[in-house]
């Protein structure tokens, strides 16, 4: 099993820090994991993700790199890791995500989905078995089961059959995962995806169904698909109370950073998101002092840097000016510096949480916290 422990929880008896361990290195939580979908985190290469974004894990997925190279590259490079030359741990997303979003290029069987391919509209079958084979190939520390992803909103008929399908489902995983060994001398790990939608017997039944099954850890799936942000926290926060306390709780898909900081006081130890590098490739930057979009005309002639508490690569050496003007002239260089940026940010935030659940502040400094970083400037 994997090896997870808390050293400490924050006066509120939720918020929580802690660490786990793989072959590849130890991962402290809380901890936001950059996201990698194609063994790379879109304009930042992996020696600045490392050394200045500080990365403790990397994430990659399953259908993506399941089309493009295809399991027999990764297997011929000894694996994601070799492949990509990152030498912490990654967790790869089950590709389930991605399936759902191709809604109209999927049909649903209860052993497995059948989907048409993004790129070139071949067909493929993805069962529960096949996704444990693929993330064997790929070699990743953590692994998804497969499971669906229910659109919001959601009928509850539908969610129950949905509900359903992913704990069939995860019992076949979980089958297979012990059936089948690793490839490249590490460890792997599996998690459990606790579905259900917004309705709260599903997820009580769902986190029953998964915990019975003793994965390694358990992640909250099926938010922040488009649900008001109330029902958000008032889910994570209701399931997070169904999920054993000596593994590590996993949000997927979240979020923005105030996001990130009230679920952490649900007693969520892990995040992933697209939005820090998106944001970044559409010239919007997070800082302590709120969000800025670094396009607008006054600061062309700002020379400070992005954010003053920030000492990562892009603040310590160039100016708001700067990264406006490189926006504003079209140039690559652009994207890379504010992605590590906001990829430091977003590092540094959990660091900060970690260090207020050990000194039992976090709830008050949260709370000050999110009216800040969350003002647009």
């Amino acid at each position: 099993m994997l090896k997870f422990s808390v050293i400490a929880k924050d006066s509120s008896r939720k918020a929580r820090a802690g660490y786990f361990e793989t072959d590849h290195g130890k991962v402290e939580t809380p901890m936001f994991i950059p996201v990698g979908t194609q063994g790379t985190v879109k304009a930042v290469n992996q020696s600045y993700l490392e050394q200045d974004v500080k990365a403790q894990i990397v994430l990659s997925n399953t259908y993506h790199l399941y089309l493009r190279p295809g399991t027999e590259i990764i297997e011929s490079a000894g694996g994601l890791h070799n492949f990509m030359n990152w030498k912490k741990p990654i967790l790869t997303d089950s590709g389930g995500y991605q399936v759902f979003s191709l809604s109209n290029l999927r049909k649903m069987k209860p052993d497995g989905v059948e989907f048409k391919s993004h790129l070139d509209g071949s067909k493929h079958f993805f069962t529960p078995e096949k996704v444990i084979q693929i993330q064997r190939s790929i070699g990743a520390d953590i692994m998804m089961v497969l499971d669906e992803c229910t659109p919001y909103p959601c009928e509850y008929d539908y969610a129950v059959n949905s509900t359903k399908l992913t704990s069939d489902w995860a019992v076949l995983n979980k089958k297979a995962f012990e059936k089948s060994k690793p490839l490249y001398g590490n460890e792997q790990y599996l998690f459990g995806i606790i579905q259900g939608s917004i309705y709260k017997d599903l997820r009580e039944q769902s986190a029953k169904d998964l915990v019975n099954l003793d994965f390694d850890g358990y992640a909250i799936g099926g938010l922040a698909v488009g649900e008001p942000t109330e029902e958000l926290y008032e889910f994570t926060n209701f399931t997070s109370d169904l999920m054993p306390e000596d593994k590590p709780r996993y949000l997927m898909g979240v979020g923005k950073p105030e996001n990130i900081l009230e679920s952490i006081g649900y007693g969520i130890d892990l995040f992933d998101c697209v939005v820090p590098t998106r944001n970044a490739r559409h010239a919007i930057l997070f800082t302590w002092n709120g969000v800025i979009s670094v396009r607008n005309a006054k600061y062309k002639d700002d020379f400070t840097k992005i954010d003053e508490r920030c000492n990562c690569y892009t603040c310590s050496n160039y100016s708001r000016a700067y990264l406006r003007h490189l926006f504003n002239a079209g140039e690559i260089l652009a994207l890379e510096l504010a992605s590590i940026h906001n990829l430091h940010f977003y590092l540094e935030l959990v660091t900060e949480a970690r260090k207020q659940i050990v000194n039992c502040s976090f709830n008050d400094w949260k709370n000050r916290t999110v009216k800040k970083i969350s003002i647009k400037n």
